[in-house]
């Protein structure tokens, strides 16, 4: 489906190193994820997924195929970026081009590694890209606000725009993001051309050292403390810790290196669950003998819809979809056995599909 989150922060954060044990754990051999490079900087990634390996385990397909997420590594910010410093005006554009933000904070001491924002100081570092991104967008809420109020004069609904407008720079203007004024749908409309920086979902990293990484530490807890209003999901990881684990081709020394850390799975799966979940995103399947497969579906989308992330000409000839659910699937063992029992239902056009729906089309050709 081609969305993308995008990895941001300043300088010397670790944003990189996220990136690279995304792109490198992609790209083991031994590891559950595929990964090709689309341009240098964006990378496609299979996203985790154990009711897929259950799936597997059942039916025994010829081959079994993960939905995915392109992952993006911006140009780092810095304090000015707005105003074209440093790389400002590319990371801008690429910013706006992604569909949600994996915003990476520095949450460990390090004087090998370098910082010119002085302590560390992880709701300092927030509030500068905070602020670069609320500037532009606040520029181009001023531009179009100027145009509208010129235009109502003569026109009613563009004095319903521009008063939607106005409650955006007042909201800017206060130093807070346009994703926290709780636009409705429609009122999103005025802004839609935008792109709005701030208007973007946002989850955290918490990028601290190796003794913290199970606990955390005081800078992550100032962190998670800080945007606790935001209802954002904050990750605590050691990006070091990923990158080396991802790193690893064999399977064995994968599972050796996590135990001697404690851990039961490498974090970076639930930094890419989660940014599939940020990104408003669900996942049914289709399960057969030839192929188990994960589809990628917006939250909310009718069984026709689903129907066309295979085939377009699912969705125009949609007759029928039947629907197992997960958990009954996984309870019966099998597609015939759900048949058998009356756990196979049919539904129509208007069915909503619900995450981990194990699906079977009929259409037209």
């Amino acid at each position: 489906m081609a969305l993308q989150a995008g990895i941001v922060g300043l300088p010397n954060v670790g944003k990189s190193t996220l990136f690279n044990a995304v792109s490198n754990s992609a790209k083991a051999q031994a590891s559950n994820y595929r990964f090709c490079t689309i341009e240098p900087n964006v990378g496609l990634v299979d996203v985790p997924d154990e009711r897929l390996e259950k799936l597997k385990e059942l039916v025994k397909p010829n081959r079994v195929v993960s939905t995915q997420l392109e992952i993006v590594d911006i140009a780092g910010l810095v304090k000015g970026a707005s105003k074209g410093e440093g790389l400002g005006n590319k990371f801008l554009a690429n910013i706006r081009e992604v569909d949600a933000i994996i915003h990476v904070i520095r949450c460990f001491e390090d004087e090998n590694v370098l910082r010119d924002e002085g302590v560390i100081n992880p709701m300092g570092d927030k509030d500068i890209i905070d602020t670069e991104l609320q500037l532009k967008d606040l520029d181009g809420i001023e531009r179009k606000l100027s145009k509208c109020e010129k235009l109502a004069k003569t026109d009613p609904k563009m004095k319903v725009e521009a008063e939607i407008l106005a409650r955006c720079k007042v909201h800017l203007d206060n130093g807070k993001n346009l994703r926290s004024l709780d636009l409705t749908k429609e009122e999103k409309l005025a802004i839609a051309d935008l792109m709005c920086l701030t208007d973007k979902r946002v989850l955290y990293v918490a990028n601290v050292d190796e003794a913290s990484m199970h606990t955390g530490n005081k800078f992550s807890q100032a962190l998670i403390e800080g945007v606790k209003d935001e209802n954002a999901e904050v990750i605590v990881m050691c990006n070091n810790v990923e990158e080396q684990i991802a790193s690893m081709d064999n399977v064995d020394d994968r599972l050796m290196f996590m135990e001697e850390y404690g851990m039961k799975e490498p974090a970076l799966n639930r930094l890419i669950q989660s940014a599939y979940k940020l990104l408003n995103l669900e996942t049914y399947f289709t399960a057969g003998v030839q192929e188990v497969r994960a589809w990628t579906i917006h939250n909310g989308w009718k069984a026709p819809q689903a129907a066309g992330v295979i085939h377009t000409d699912f969705e125009k000839g949609f007759i029928k979809a039947e629907v197992i659910s997960y958990n009954d699937f996984v309870q019966y063992k099998s597609e015939a056995a759900c048949r058998e029992v009356g756990k196979l239902r049919i539904e129509g056009k208007d069915y909503i599909v619900k995450d981990g729906d194990v699906m079977h089309f009929r259409f037209n050709v």
